[in-house]
């Protein structure tokens, strides 16, 4: 039986700042990091919507409400010689999971690294996030248990940049 799915799937625009803030908001609860949230509308709009914007944001909705969101950009492997995507975010509300609209979220991006002739499409999960785990390996993905991400921000970050070789 073909069901017919209830939502769409659509680029952001500078008017959906403000649910994307929302959505990105709910994320940083379901992950206990709301304290680490210091986005606003308005870096959004220049971060996003800017003329020097280097991340798009695709929604999922129905006709009452936006149901998930995906936050990505473009990254470049050197090894295939070719861009790819890679996804920051990707978060479909509590209420709205087990409809298919991760998935279709992901099928989105997918066709989108193909559109650009890309290699491609790469995210990061928390460890401890079993149920997310499962729902990309189920996809297909998988994990690259010989790599460790690394991050610098703040005062390490500034520390970094102020160094002059």
């Amino acid at each position: 039986m073909d069901k017919k799915k209830h939502f769409k799937i659509r680029k952001a625009t500078i008017k959906d700042v403000s649910v994307i803030l929302e959505l990105i908001k709910e994320l940083a609860e379901y992950e206990n990091l709301l304290d680490e949230v210091v986005s606003s509308q308005e870096l959004l709009k220049k971060t996003l919507f800017g003329p020097k914007s280097r991340a798009e944001v695709i929604i999922a909705f129905d006709k009452k409400r936006v149901l998930g969101f995906a936050l990505y950009f473009f990254s470049f492997s050197t090894f295939l010689g070719r861009t790819g995507i890679y996804l920051e975010d990707l978060f479909v509300r509590e209420s709205e999971r087990g409809k298919g609209i991760g998935k279709a979220l992901l099928c989105n991006l997918a066709r989108r690294v193909k559109e650009v002739d890309g290699g491609r499409l790469d995210w990061s999960v928390l460890n401890w996030n079993k149920k997310a785990m499962d729902f990309y390996e189920n996809i297909g993905a998988y994990s690259l248990k010989e790599w460790t991400m690394y991050r610098l921000t703040g005062e390490k970050l500034n520390n970094l940049a102020e160094i002059r070789e």
